[in-house]
């Protein structure tokens, strides 16, 4: 059951409650946002990710957004498609794992510099188990970075998500960071709504940094 008192579990169904596997058991080579929105995606990840470091890109693909001209030490993707997750040449180290089965990520704790959640957090059924796993295996105070637009596949999309849209939609990811152990939160508007090209929002969060950080 999600960790959020406020919400009933009835927000985290979806329409098609078919294991999220069968979906996605065939690869699907598109990506899910505009240009214009990759193009942001990517100019955030500019700005925040550092050089050289190991960088974890939840719920996964086939491309990941990162800025060509830098190297990382290492690019884990995780994802539900395990074609997909090979043809990305980005990725480092790459597994197959259903988040709404099991949240428990197979990394050590503090082990990476940055995590990426692209256009898929409207797809958790337990967002809040999810994020603690990525607070626990991020290094203290590094960033979990999330981008969301408004395109979905509406029957896996949970049902809160689809039931909130523009800045709401940065309010609730905010609520799960929150609940999930993330002491800094920042939401920004990348491309606002109404615009020529998909809207794209982000929140950021961060937990902690230890002592010696500050």
């Amino acid at each position: 059951m999600p960790s959020l008192p406020d919400l009933p579990p009835e927000a985290f169904a979806k329409q098609d409650g078919t294991p999220d596997t069968l979906f996605y058991a065939q690869p699907r080579f598109v990506t899910h946002i505009d240009d214009a929105a990759i193009d942001a995606v990517t100019g955030l990840y500019r700005a925040l990710l550092p050089h050289g470091g190991r960088i974890l890109d939840l719920m996964s693909s086939w491309v990941s957004h990162l800025p060509t001209e830098v190297a990382y030490g290492a690019v884990i993707g995780q994802g539900l498609n395990a074609d997909e997750l090979a043809a990305n040449p980005r990725l480092t180290q790459r597994f197959v794992q259903d988040l709404n089965v099991d949240p428990i990520l197979p990394l050590e704790t503090a082990s990476v510099d940055a995590t990426l959640i692209c256009v898929g957090m409207q797809y958790l059924q337990n967002p809040v188990a999810v994020l603690r796993e990525v607070g626990r295996v991020l290094m203290p105070g590094a960033p979990v970075v999330i981008t969301f637009s408004n395109r979905c596949f509406p029957t896996k999309a949970v049902a809160i998500w689809r039931a909130v849209g523009g800045e709401d939609h940065a309010r609730l990811v905010a609520l799960y960071l929150q609940h999930a152990g993330f002491t800094t939160v920042k939401a920004e508007t990348l491309l606002p709504e109404g615009g020529p090209s998909d809207p794209l929002g982000a929140v950021i969060g961060r937990t902690s940094p230890r002592a010696d950080q500050t």
